[in-house]
């Protein structure tokens, strides 16, 4: 099985987001898998539900004074922040029925994940610590002395389309970007009426791994990439892929 993989972000936030859906579609098309990790323009995404609550105006004016331009996702559930070092993820595969399969690809993105980041040398574990940022029965974070989450570093979320399912995500790598995303994300919660821990903000680092985010993004790329045993990894060009 050949795996297309696209590297690198497009020159602008819109654009940017066109590749990752461009992603799907493709997939849809061609019946092949493919694989995208990279580090987002500065940006905090909203959910659907964000978007109707009623400190949203709010919620974003908070990320535009602090830099964060507000943009409005498709797939997921509440707020996250990228901060330019933050990594983002997702792979695309075909399907057959829009009906079935979910919670298999959840199950599967959440280990794949988990074994990229022990892999870096993390200690990590599924699940997350109380009011954390987007919360998710998927997310995966550090461990304290009683190997209870603490400090989310990743969650996951999906989308499904005639012929094809997206499993993506966000992924903090260094502890020094915790401070900035909580910053942004305190205000952001406030506004939308949503408990939010700033405590419960992680990194892969913080965890015990690396802290450069390309490292992160190979080693997550090619697992992702090999989830799909055999494969080939096919990098694409991002050009392609904003036309």
């Amino acid at each position: 099985m050949q795996v297309r993989v696209i590297r690198g972000r497009a020159a602008d936030l819109n654009a940017d987001r066109t590749v990752t859906a461009t992603m799907l579609e493709w997939t849809a098309e061609t019946d092949r898998p493919a694989v995208r990790v990279w580090q987002p323009h500065r940006q905090v995404a909203f959910g659907r539900r964000d978007t109707h609550a009623e400190g949203y105006e709010t919620a974003r004016q908070a990320g535009i004074e602090r830099g964060f331009a507000p943009v409005e996702r498709r797939v997921g559930g509440r707020a996250v922040a990228y901060t330019d070092r933050t990594l983002a993820f997702a792979y695309t595969v075909p399907i057959e029925d829009v009906r079935t399969g979910t919670c298999d690809r959840y199950g599967v993105a959440s280990e794949t994940l988990i074994e990229a980041l022990r892999d870096l040398g993390c200690d990590v574990v599924r699940g997350e610590p109380e009011a954390a940022y987007c919360p998710g029965s998927h997310s995966v974070s550090g461990v304290d002395n009683e190997r209870e989450p603490t400090g989310k570093i990743a969650g996951l979320a999906q989308r499904v389309r005639s012929g094809a399912a997206m499993v993506s995500g966000c992924l903090t790598v260094a502890e020094t970007d915790e401070a900035e995303l909580r910053a942004v994300l305190q205000p952001v919660y406030q506004a939308l009426g949503i408990d939010f821990d700033p405590d419960s903000v992680g990194s892969v680092s913080a965890a015990g791994g690396p802290d450069d985010p390309e490292q992160v993004a190979r080693r997550l790329e090619d697992a992702l990439v090999g989830r799909n045993t055999p494969a080939v990894k096919s990098v694409g060009d991002l050009r392609e892929m904003t036309k």
